[in-house]
């Protein structure tokens, strides 16, 4: 399973960048980049996505994203593994706002997350990017 999601993020690589957006190929933020492939292996979408404005994660104390993952995806294990969901602290006091599904581990660790003004890439998983991380899931098995 998580070879398959890995691969799945990895065919939206070049997508631009769509506040909002969920559409392979078309345009996405980092949120419907996991929505795309949730709908890819699991089908229809379990909840309706609120709108939400660019600057979302600026203001509030409201943790929807790690709230939505915890809803919807399992908590991973501590050991990483490819096709986790990761979720990140942009800045500190700030809520998490941002996310990735990582692509590969150890010294060439990466993930793959559509990023403003660069749309979907596959970026290595750095210390910069590691200090941020506040959340790892898993997609649920397949049935």
């Amino acid at each position: 399973m998580s070879q398959l999601i890995v691969d799945a993020a990895r065919a939206w690589i070049g997508t631009p960048y769509v506040h909002q957006a969920s559409v392979k190929g078309a345009g996405t933020d980092c949120l419907g980049l996991i929505r795309g492939i949730w709908r890819q292996f699991f089908g229809p979408e379990p909840e309706r996505m609120p709108a939400y404005t660019a600057d979302w994660g600026e203001w509030g104390d409201d943790e929807l994203l790690i709230g939505g993952a915890g809803r919807l995806l399992r908590p991973a294990d501590p050991e990483e593994e490819p096709g986790d969901v990761l979720i990140f602290r942009m800045r500190s006091g700030a809520i998490a706002k941002h996310m990735g599904i990582q692509a590969r581990t150890g010294a060439a660790a990466s993930f793959v997350h559509a990023y403003d003004r660069h749309g979907v890439v596959e970026s290595p998983l750095a210390a910069p990017w590691r200090s941020k991380i506040v959340g790892r899931y898993r997609f649920p098995p397949l049935n």
